[in-house]
């Protein structure tokens, strides 16, 4: 019974240790972005975000501005 546990852990030690060198060899592979690229995608993010916002808030006033207007006279 014990040889079978002992075996078994085994096993799934070559398959943990298997599966982590699959995933450095991996990571080896990716292209990592430059510090100005991340920098670059970073702003163009908030500022496309905060003129997303501004617009839904505009949008936003617009429509209570129109349903007090018209509909709850």
């Amino acid at each position: 019974m014990a040889a079978k546990d002992s075996v078994k852990k085994a096993e799934e030690k070559k398959g943990l240790n298997k599966y982590f060198r699959g995933v450095k060899s991996e990571f080896k592979k990716v292209v990592w972005p430059t510090k100005k690229q991340v920098l670059n995608y970073s702003v163009i993010v908030i500022v496309a975000s905060i003129i997303f916002a501004l617009l839904f808030s505009v949008y936003d006033k617009l429509i209570i501005f129109l349903l007090q207007k018209f509909i709850y006279r």
